[in-house]
């Protein structure tokens, strides 16, 4: 079984705060986790590809165009205010 140290050391990261039935319960459960990765160790993946996915898929977007911008005049059009070709912002400070 996981110790209470991982336990501790999991709330922690988590920023949770567990009581000691809560540790005792999470650490059983934390357990059979680690048990079932060590059986997946055993596995022969030999002749299995990596994958980023389980299932098949792809970009499903558009190929991107190269297309030319509309002029600059177009967008400040646009803004609530502007200065000299750019747009003008509030001051923050």
């Amino acid at each position: 079984m996981a110790g209470n140290f991982d336990i501790d050391r999991i709330a922690e990261l988590a920023r949770i705060k567990l009581s000691e039935s809560e540790k005792d319960r999470l650490g059983k459960h934390l357990a059979t986790i680690i048990k079932y990765i060590d059986h997946l160790d055993t596995l022969d993946t030999t002749d299995v590809e990596p994958t980023s996915h389980v299932l098949a898929i792809q970009n499903v977007f558009r190929k991107d165009e190269l297309k030319p911008s509309p002029p600059e005049k177009d967008y400040l059009k646009l803004a609530p205010a502007s200065v000299k070709g750019h747009y003008e912002v509030p001051q923050i400070i």
